[in-house]
């Protein structure tokens, strides 16, 4: 097992596999002094050598990778029912196993509550008539002793179970789970189709809404995974994640766990102008930046306009850019514009250390994050 940090160079030894691999290129730097990832952590499996590629937050190899760790977990609002599951993480599991196991057990648990069934419509040659009776296809029916009817069959071959079983299939390449194996033993009246998981979107209804953050899990998992060159029985891959999207996953959960007023918001339109913010709260709208920053000549000068026309035009006079903390503490006051216009920003790190376990790293930055904002 070796550790790798984004934003550093990697080994020599590395250099031209990530080279000679184009998927790799969106997720790493490669100029003449080397190759290092950009702001994405996650792990790489490369001819059967295992690498995390951690941010560095402490000075602690292992310390990073539980952090690291246990922001995805919350970031993308994981239910985990054994938190010592994490511990195995350095020793036993790689990160995308890991969340392989909490995606089957997870899945398997609705399983046992009852399999998602929907009415599909089938049509089909029957030897008694069954539903509606199709004139049209009947004129010509091969069959002439068969009817050709429509009907309705209450099934569980329908399109959230075949999206699991596709998501299954893609998974045992990567983990030989026993619980992902009974998952597939479940489905197995479902029929198997390769599935775009960059464009499906399946609706939830009360019927099959239990099954929602499993959908989502698996979906998440499939986005992020990067097959790699396969030599003979070795398969290569990546599993990587964005850390600007982790760290506004993060917080985004944190502050509308701390005040449930908090919205995470969606885009919003002002006339021909789209706008975004992270999150805004009763009184202050936050956008979380994850950069590298030490004082406030480093914040751009693009960072500034954008909290003045997010504070002007959804009428919140108090803004702040919420950075992790890297090398030193950032709280620094700005006015922005004047007058009428006076669009207040703050700028704000925080502290993700922490040494100890996931619920209580949790509550230790949701206590950080209120003293932020005292």
């Amino acid at each position: 097992m070796q550790y790798l940090y984004e934003n550093q160079y990697i080994p020599q030894n590395l250099e031209q596999f990530i080279k000679n691999s184009p998927d790799l290129h969106p997720y790493f730097s490669i100029d003449f002094k080397g190759v290092k990832p950009n702001n994405y952590c996650g792990f790489l499996s490369i001819e059967n050598q295992s690498y995390f590629i951690i941010p560095k937050i402490s000075d602690s190899n292992n310390q990073n990778l539980n952090i690291f760790i246990y922001m995805l977990i919350y970031a993308y609002d994981i239910e985990l029912k054994n938190e010592d599951l994490l511990q195995g993480v350095n020793a036993e599991y790689r990160i995308l196993e890991l969340f392989i196991i909490l995606f089957s057990d997870a899945l398997l648990y609705e399983f046992k509550k009852g399999l998602f069934k929907q009415y599909i419509t089938m049509q089909e040659n029957l030897k008694m008539l069954r539903g509606k009776y199709i004139i049209e296809k009947n004129f010509n029916n091969f069959y002439h002793q068969n009817i050709y009817c429509e009907y309705d069959e209450f099934s569980m071959d329908n399109e959230l179970n075949r999206f699991f079983l596709y998501a299954i299939n893609v998974f045992k390449r990567y983990s030989s789970y026993s619980n992902l194996y009974r998952c597939e033993t479940v489905l197995d009246e479902v029929s198997y189709f390769n599935i775009d998981h960059k464009t499906i979107n399946i609706n939830f209804d009360r019927m099959n809404s239990r099954y929602k953050k499993s959908y989502e899990v698996a979906l998440m998992i499939l986005k992020k995974i990067v097959p790699l060159t396969q030599k003979g029985d070795d398969r290569s891959f990546a599993f990587l994640f964005d850390m600007a999207e982790v760290y506004e996953n993060f917080v985004g959960r944190l502050y509308k766990d701390i005040d449930s007023t908090t919205q995470l918001q969606d885009q919003a339109n002002f006339g021909s102008l789209v706008l975004k913010p992270d999150i805004i709260t009763v009184c202050q709208i936050i956008d979380t930046k994850y950069k590298k920053i030490k004082e406030r000549s480093d914040l751009s000068v693009q960072d500034k306009y954008q909290m003045f026309v997010y504070g002007a035009n959804f009428n919140i006079k108090d803004t702040m850019l919420l950075y992790p903390k890297h090398l030193v503490d950032i709280d620094d006051n700005l006015e922005l514009g004047k007058g009428d216009n006076l669009i207040r920003l703050r700028l704000k790190s925080l502290d993700l250390e922490f040494d100890g376990g996931y619920s209580e790293y949790i509550e230790e930055i949701k206590m950080r994050l209120e003293i932020n904002n005292e």
